[in-house]
């Protein structure tokens, strides 16, 4: 072939290129996210609901008043069956979320409309994809994620006070359950997601108008957005970098605690006499730890056991050289949901806990590794190298479950973390020793003697802590004696000697808990 007729080869090919270009279209060309998981975790300290992408999503949400609601727009998508799951996943027991409604407001622009059971502070933020070394860790995408917090949060101490007098916890935070309002999805735009939410017609008004009366809160201010949202689409389309990624909705992480007069009367109560243990379940939520091969998750095995344990402890007398002490345990967290490490600290410190005992089930990347371990934190370097590799491991659980970094206090955290004293590790290595002395007897241990290592758990500098790994998840015989009720029953036992043994010899200072 000629040089003449390669010209006109390469040029005819350039031509129907450039045809099948057109056909195409430009959203075929530079094609979007997709949604490939939604996920819901209800619980009375908050929802949140996570959407899992193979990119990054950019939203815009807007929080609404009267009747409460939170629209949020998700754009460079399209809906999908995915995306339509989240409807279905709303459960009628949900503190905050009523019902959600999805459709695809304008091309490329998929809008949730979540109906709330009362006001919220959320939090919208983006997360990273994540993979974890331990052996059947989650692994997600890029995940888009919003937070749903009470405006006023239940006070650890408060709730654990009331509990302790037996009346029940004042109304904080979660709010009146109601009865589940039905919900539905859209497969094409529906009318309740492209025209106003009301069910009275309004009249025809400016966006300057609207706008006014969105400030004033007198008309239905999602219908007022609603009726601009159009300009902002065709805005969208033009320009789909005008929303910048989600940041969070100028709240807290964690709401501020306001405590009622009344409630406070009703719960303060001296507690001289008291030890108050924190019963820590390690991950929770959108973190599953440790995963067996035949699906096991350690976050259900752990809280199984902790709320045996609290069972078994609580209204427990120990007898000590300064008198009787009761036992009453506090739960880091009572349900299925995510706690930050540092979260979990300071609820243990805001109940002035006596010690704080953190719950896991250990994994490794061979399954012939077995036996139980007791860690606490070091002041210095790791015990062993073991020790290092398993605290690195354990201090990932924010990166898998999913922290707004952004709403963190940078300087109170490096306070936090940082901080250590001689005397909380020295007590802890001697209930680590107690706790070994008692374990052995049920099972193997992984460990002979306490190990340490820098585990951010543990690092509340004036709570004796500790971290439990039970057992090898990753042991298909082990996995097999953690799911066992006999075996769950017999680790309380030996964890429960343990501690009436370490506390009879070394009781903790007098303490009055009241608000």
């Amino acid at each position: 072939m000629n040089a003449s007729a390669r010209r006109l080869g390469r040029r005819a090919l350039l031509q129907q290129t450039g045809l099948m270009a057109l056909s195409l279209g430009v959203s075929d060309l530079a094609k979007g996210a997709t949604i490939l998981a939604v996920r819901v975790w209800p619980a009375k300290e908050y929802t949140r609901v996570t959407i899992e992408s193979d990119s990054a999503l950019q939203s815009q949400p807007l929080l609404i008043d009267n009747p409460p609601r939170m629209a949020l727009d998700i754009v460079g998508v399209d809906l999908n069956p995915a995306l339509r799951e989240l409807v279905g996943q709303i459960q009628a027991d949900d503190p905050y979320i009523s019902g959600v409604r999805v459709g695809q407001f304008s091309p490329g622009v998929v809008r949730l409309v979540f109906d709330l059971r009362q006001m919220v502070l959320p939090q919208v933020f983006n997360l990273t994809p994540i993979s974890n070394e331990r052996l059947n860790q989650a692994h997600y995408g890029n995940r888009l994620v919003v937070d749903l917090y009470p405006t006023q949060a239940v006070d650890p101490l408060l709730a654990f006070l009331i509990e302790r007098k037996g009346v029940g916890l004042a109304q904080q935070g979660a709010g009146e359950k109601k009865p589940s309002v039905p919900v539905s999805t859209a497969t094409t735009p529906s009318p309740a997601l492209s025209t106003p939410l009301s069910a009275k017609s309004t009249p025809q008004t400016s966006p300057e108008a609207s706008k006014s009366s969105a400030l004033k809160g007198g008309e239905d201010v999602l219908s007022a957005w609603l009726a601009q949202s159009n300009q902002k689409s065709s805005l969208l389309q033009s320009n789909p970098t005008a929303l910048k990624p989600s940041t969070p909705l100028a709240a807290p992480l964690v709401p501020e605690v306001q405590v009622s007069k009344d409630n406070a009367q009703s719960a303060e109560a001296s507690a001289q006499q008291l030890i108050v243990i924190a019963l820590d379940p390690g991950h929770g939520g959108e973190d599953p730890g440790a995963i067996a091969k035949d699906g096991v998750k350690e976050k259900d095995v752990v809280f199984q056991i902790a709320l045996k344990l609290k069972k078994a402890l609580d209204q427990t007398v120990i007898k000590t050289k300064k008198g009787e002490f009761e036992v009453r345990t506090f739960m880091t967290r009572d349900d299925d949901y995510f706690v930050p490490l540092h979260q979990r600290v300071e609820k243990a410190q805001r109940v002035q806990a006596d010690l704080l005992l953190s719950i896991h089930a250990d994994a490794f990347i061979t399954p012939n590794a077995k036996g139980a371990s007791v860690f606490a934190l070091s002041d210095g370097g790791a015990s062993s190298a073991a020790a290092q590799w398993m605290a690195n491991q354990e201090n990932k659980a924010d990166l898998v479950g999913g922290l707004n970094i952004k709403t963190k206090d940078a300087v109170l955290q490096r306070t936090l973390l940082d901080m250590s004293t001689a005397s909380q590790i020295k007590d802890s290595l001697k209930l680590g020793g107690e706790l070994l002395s008692q374990i052995r007897h049920i099972g193997a241990l992984h460990k002979g003697q306490v190990e340490q290592a820098s585990f951010a758990v543990l690092k509340a500098p004036d709570i004796p802590s500790l971290l439990l790994e039970t057992a090898f998840i990753s042991n298909p015989e082990e996995e097999a004696l953690l799911v066992t009720e006999a075996f769950q029953l017999e680790l309380v036992k030996a964890v429960k000697t343990a501690m009436v043994r370490y506390f009879s010899k070394y009781p903790p200072p007098m303490k009055t808990r009241t608000l």
